[in-house]
C-alpha cells in the first residue's frame, strides 16, 4: 500500500535511482542556468550567435546596470511591492474570518457559500477577462495599483477561504465550547485560539499567494495601460525592443523579477512546509 523505503530497494533499482536523480535535477535546472549566462553575456555575442556557449566577455556589471538604471524596472518593482503586500494581507484577512466563520457557525447557507466557494475555483480566468476590464472602467479603477489591489484580494479569496476552512475545521471543536464557557468572545476566540494554532497553515498560504500576485501578468496586462501602475512583470515584457530583443537584458530583468519570490520561499521554509503537513497526522 506504502511506497517501499529506498534503503530497502534492490542495488540495482538503487543504483539507477541514484544515477538518475542528478540527470533529472540538471534538466530541471538547465533552462535557469541558460537564463543566467544570457543575462551576463554582452550583445555581441548575442548577435554572433553565442547563446549556449561559455560567455568569452562577461557583461554582468553592464547589464545589470541597464536594466536597473536606465529602464524603468525599480518603478514597475515598486509597484508590484504597492500591488502585492495589501493583496496578500487582505486576502489571507477576509478568508481567515470567512473560513472560521464557515467551520465553526453551522448557519443557515453554510453548505451553499462553502459550494460557490469551491465551484469558484473551477471557473477559468480567461473567461472573466471581458466583465472585470469592463467592471474597472465603470468603477474608475482601471489602470490603478488600488484596482489590481481589490481584484487579487476578491481573487484569492475564494481559494483561501477554502484552504483555511478546512484547517479550522480540524481544530477540536472543545477548545472553542471552553473559551465560551470561561466567557471569552467571539473576536477572542479568533485572535486568541485560533489565529495561534493555524499560524502554519497561514504562512504556507502567505507563500502560495505573494508567489501567484507577484508573478501575475496575465491580469496585469489586461487591467493595465502604460507604466503608472504596472507591476515588474511588464516591466519584463516591455524590455523587448520593437525590432529586435536583447535577450541579455530580458534574462536580467527576469531573474532580478523572480529574487522576491524566490528569497521569501527559501525565508519562510519551514513554515511552508509545516502549513502543508499541518493536521497530516492524530495525536
Amino acid at each position: 500500500m506504502y511506497p517501499l523505503p529506498i534503503d530497502k530497494w534492490k542495488p540495482t533499482n538503487r543504483w539507477l535511482y541514484k544515477l538518475s536523480l542528478p540527470l533529472a535535477l540538471i534538466v530541471w535546472l538547465l533552462p535557469l542556468l541558460a537564463v543566467m549566462l544570457t543575462s551576463v553575456r554582452s550583445s555581441q555575442e548575442l548577435m554572433q550567435g553565442n547563446y549556449w556557449g561559455w560567455p568569452k566577455n562577461f557583461s554582468f556589471i553592464e547589464n545589470y546596470r541597464t536594466v536597473l538604471v536606465d529602464s524603468p524596472m525599480l518603478h514597475y518593482f515598486w509597484n508590484s511591492c504597492l500591488i502585492t503586500f495589501p493583496s496578500v494581507f487582505g486576502a489571507i484577512a477576509l478568508s481567515a474570518t470567512a473560513g472560521f466563520a464557515l467551520a465553526t457557525y453551522p448557519f443557515k447557507g453554510n453548505t451553499a457559500i462553502l459550494a460557490t466557494f469551491v465551484a469558484g475555483n473551477f471557473v477559468p480566468i480567461q473567461i472573466l477577462m471581458i466583465p472585470v476590464r469592463d467592471l474597472t472602467l465603470k468603477m474608475g479603477l482601471y489602470n490603478t495599483v488600488e484596482g489590481l489591489i481589490m481584484f487579487h484580494i476578491a481573487f484569492q479569496t475564494g481559494f483561501c477561504t477554502l484552504f483555511l476552512r478546512n484547517f479550522i475545521k480540524e481544530l477540536p471543536y472543545e477548545l472553542f465550547e471552553a473559551a465560551r464557557v470561561e466567557g471569552a468572545s467571539e473576536w477572542q476566540l479568533f485572535y486568541q485560539i485560533v489565529l495561534p494554532l493555524i499560524g502554519p497553515a497561514l504562512a504556507a498560504l502567505a507563500i502560495l499567494v505573494f508567489t501567484f500576485v507577484w508573478n501575475d501578468y496575465f491580469w496585469a496586462l489586461c487591467l493595465t495601460q502604460g507604466d503608472a501602475a504596472a507591476p515588474i512583470t511588464i516591466g519584463v515584457a516591455g524590455l523587448k525592443g520593437q525590432w529586435t530583443t536583447a535577450w541579455n537584458l530580458v534574462s536580467a530583468g527576469s531573474l532580478l523579477a523572480a529574487l522576491p519570490s524566490v528569497l521569501m520561499f527559501f525565508a519562510m521554509q519551514k513554515y511552508f512546509i509545516a502549513g502543508l503537513t499541518f493536521g497530516a497526522t492524530k495525536g
